[in-house]
């Protein structure tokens, strides 16, 4: 086990004795000596996680079953959310969620992935993998949003588009490469948020953006750790040497220019505390809008596409 799974699984163990303990009646001075030694312990525990500076810990860390997912982030940030389902083509895919809401009083259009919390949800949202119905919804409903003038806000948090048999017969590849094509064209202001995994293809599906974000123990990479090390080395163990190779945190994507901005996370991580972990993305979302508003709809477009353009290009001829 890593040692920053140690770290997280025994501050959580801690807390949950020190809730006991203050829930308890009759406290004593040693119980208060024990709950003091117990608070200051959480204390050195949660500076350990946040000066977690590793590739594979941030990767826990974005994976952590508790981190806030999408319909968390919209009860928090947002207001008078309706989801609109169905591409109108196939039927509804649940594991991306759409619909229009308010932010700060402002009509918008949300869309995010989303994995589910228990077994029954995480069945029923297909662990958060889209099938081509739900990559297609989501151009749908973005076309809707532009019609009415409304900014696009995505949340992504997907390991990928789902692989198997039945979304590659309903064109998994011509979905995913058609959001790519028509995101780009939209006349609306576009900010993607990566909130916990982007993977792959699956995640830039809906984050074709003006502003591309990433909260702080994000990360987002073509392909998973353990995959790149099973392809390059033959084995799956050296998952940590790989998600260093590949650069996938929120420090190293900024650092390439990949992304625009890193939203800062609660001490301890998002899953410390939804509601400032939602705070933290609040204001982000807020400067970026503002921003993006004063620009005519002409000029989104043509400095969207030059954005992706020009990615991955570090050298100039000569």
């Amino acid at each position: 086990m890593a040692a920053s799974q140690k770290t997280q699984q025994e501050l959580e163990s801690i807390e949950r004795q020190v809730a006991s303990m203050e829930a308890s009646a009759g406290r004593n001075e040693q119980t208060h000596r024990e709950l003091a030694r117990l608070h200051e312990r959480i204390h050195t525990l949660r500076e350990e996680i946040k000066a977690a500076n590793t590739a594979w810990q941030k990767t826990e860390l974005a994976r952590h079953p508790q981190r806030p997912q999408t319909l968390d982030y919209i009860e928090r940030v947002f207001t008078d959310f309706s989801e609109i389902h169905g591409d109108r083509s196939f039927g509804d895919d649940p594991a991306i969620i759409c619909g229009m809401a308010r932010f700060h009083g402002e009509e918008v259009l949300v869309v995010g992935t989303q994995k589910g919390r228990d077994m029954k949800q995480r069945v029923h949202r297909n662990f958060g993998t889209p099938h081509p119905e739900g990559y297609r919804k989501a151009i749908r409903i973005m076309r809707l949003a532009e019609k009415f003038r409304r900014p696009i806000f995505t949340l992504v948090d997907t390991d990928g588009a789902y692989p198997g048999i039945h979304a590659e017969e309903r064109g998994q590849a011509e979905a995913i490469a058609h959001n790519l094509r028509e995101m780009a064209c939209l006349e609306v202001p576009i900010i993607a948020t990566v909130i916990g995994v982007g993977g792959s293809g699956g995640a830039l599906a809906i984050a074709v953006a003006d502003r591309v974000l990433m909260m702080e123990n994000a990360i987002y990479s073509v392909i998973s750790p353990e995959g790149c090390a099973a392809i390059m080395w033959r084995d799956a163990s050296k998952k940590e040497l790989a998600a260093e190779a590949m650069r996938i945190t929120a420090a190293d994507l900024s650092e390439l220019g990949c992304i625009d901005d890193i939203v800062p996370e609660p001490e301890g991580g998002a899953h410390r505390d939804y509601e400032a972990a939602a705070n933290l993305l609040d204001v982000s979302l807020q400067k970026h809008i503002s921003e993006l508003k004063k620009i005519p709809p002409a000029d989104l477009i043509v400095s969207r596409y030059n954005k992706f353009r020009t990615m991955a290009q570090f050298f100039k001829a000569d």
